[in-house]
């Protein structure tokens, strides 16, 4: 029998003690290091291209949101890592693909254009990753291919168009010629605008994804006489239009309403072209309340022009982001808690009175935005809110609760 004399079993139980002190403040260091690493964030955009733009005004703000909360959201250290999409499908796919499996990325947001968030919505949703969208809007996945994995602090497609076509009906123009780029978000477009449009459509023309000639359809739509003109060419697009629509002779002359065409990211590029231009938008630097002043003034200052639509709509996907991590004290392991944290939209967006619909996409105000000459050259200018009058229910066909 092995005899251990009392001072040494003190001294024994006294190394014990001070190896499982060392091992818990070891364990205790980790838990920290590993409660600080920062919560992965992957950005899909289309930052390259005649749409790059776009993408660039939504990764900005989102970035902006970020640093002025010292690089965290929810009190969480934040890593954001960038893909460009290049307005292509496939290379969406490609860049979901390496966020979703070698970066493993918890959360997805962005999405500048409706045919990338159609190729890519199925696979990050089906992996139950939460994809926050902060532009596209198709309409399949406002409705029946709905899922509660994604979000939008947008608006779906067809509504935007909507509150165009309200926006011709409250004008009084008897008839309308409309055109758009042949893709999902066009063609969502044309069926939103149609619905609340009370007038006649003389014709609708679809032209090719960033077409940059179109003489041609201009030549057309002057010959048909229309009281107005609905078009939706975002970025690149909407630049060539518009020059060559004022070269026509035709601004000023036949009225140009617009959404999505003439904006934060095309006017600097227009600038006085566009003067007298009317547009439907969910935003405009003007708007009136404390969140979105600063947010101009930071924007302004960060990056030296005017916030977008685009901009606006990202730096919401961020401020939900951040309230939605704080409720679940920066766990959003537990996904259906995450979910509720994000349905509640507890923060205060730069557009004013912010809501999601059931199918967990935003459901918020339109204004008519006319391009103006300011102080500084044009602007942009929210002149009136537009109240939709006729609504495509497409959280009725979602099967969300």
């Amino acid at each position: 029998m092995n005899h251990v004399t009392q001072p040494a079993r003190l001294r024994r139980f006294l190394g014990y003690s001070a190896a499982a002190t060392l091992l818990c403040g070891t364990l205790g260091a980790t838990a920290t290091l590993a409660a600080q690493e920062p919560l992965k964030i992957g950005f899909i955009g289309t930052l390259s291209g005649p749409g790059g733009a776009l993408g660039q005004d939504q990764y900005d703000a989102f970035m902006l949101a970020l640093e002025q909360k010292g690089g965290k959201l929810g009190g969480v250290p934040v890593e954001v890592i960038r893909e460009d999409d290049q307005l292509k499908p496939d290379v969406g796919v490609q860049a979901a693909t390496k966020l979703l499996k070698s970066e493993k990325v918890s959360i997805i947001t962005g999405v500048t254009f409706s045919n990338v968030m159609m190729a890519i919505h199925k696979s990050i949703t089906d992996a139950e990753v939460f994809l926050i969208g902060s532009n596209a809007g198709p309409a399949p996945i406002a409705g029946k291919s709905c899922s509660p994995y994604f979000f939008s602090t947008s608006w779906d497609n067809d509504q935007l168009h909507e509150a165009g076509g309200q926006l011709a009906s409250d004008l009084g123009y008897k008839n309308m010629y409309v055109m758009a780029a042949n893709y999902q978000a066009g063609r969502d477009a044309v069926s939103g605008f149609k619905r609340d449009y009370t007038g006649k459509i003389i014709d609708e023309v679809y032209t090719q994804v960033n077409q940059p000639d179109y003489s041609a359809e201009i030549a057309q739509l002057q010959a048909a006489s229309p009281d107005a003109v609905y078009v939706f060419y975002p970025g690149g697009m909407g630049i060539n239009f518009v020059k060559q629509y004022r070269q026509a002779g035709l601004l000023g002359k036949v009225p140009l309403i617009s959404v999505s065409t003439i904006d934060g990211t095309t006017l600097p590029a227009l600038k006085s072209l566009a003067v007298g231009a009317i547009t439907s938008a969910p935003y405009a630097p003007n708007i009136d309340n404390p969140q979105n002043k600063q947010f101009v003034e930071a924007f302004e200052k960060a990056y030296k022009r005017p916030p977008s639509m685009y901009a606006a709509q990202s730096y919401d996907a961020a401020n939900l982001l951040d309230s939605a991590i704080s409720k679940v004290k920066g766990d959003i392991s537990n996904k259906e808690a995450f979910r509720s944290a994000l349905k509640a939209s507890d923060f205060a967006s730069v557009r004013g009175n912010f809501k999601l619909d059931t199918n967990q996409i935003a459901d918020g105000a339109f204004y008519r935005v006319d391009v103006v000459e300011g102080a500084n050259g044009a602007e942009l200018k929210a002149v009136s809110p537009i109240a939709i009058k006729t609504r495509a229910n497409f959280a009725a066909q979602c099967p969300m609760k």
